[in-house]
């Protein structure tokens, strides 16, 4: 999944927020399934995803307090 930066996430809905963390919590479930089997090819790849999800929650809790 690309990496999107923080005022392109802020042009989205909160339906599309959420469905763009379903699929990155996913892309973090397939990285640890390789990571227990020995088949990780791009180690940083889980602080990538993970700080993008952190993203999209922090502008979900955003959206929540309008």
């Amino acid at each position: 999944m690309a990496n999107m930066k923080t005022k392109e996430l802020r042009n989205l809905t909160k339906e599309e927020l959420l469905g763009k963390e379903r699929g990155l919590k996913e892309e973090l479930f397939k990285l640890n399934a390789q990571r227990y089997t020995g088949q990780v090819e791009k180690p940083h790849s889980f602080s990538r995803v993970k700080k993008e999800i952190a993203r999209i929650n922090t502008l979900l809790n955003e959206k929540k307090g309008k």
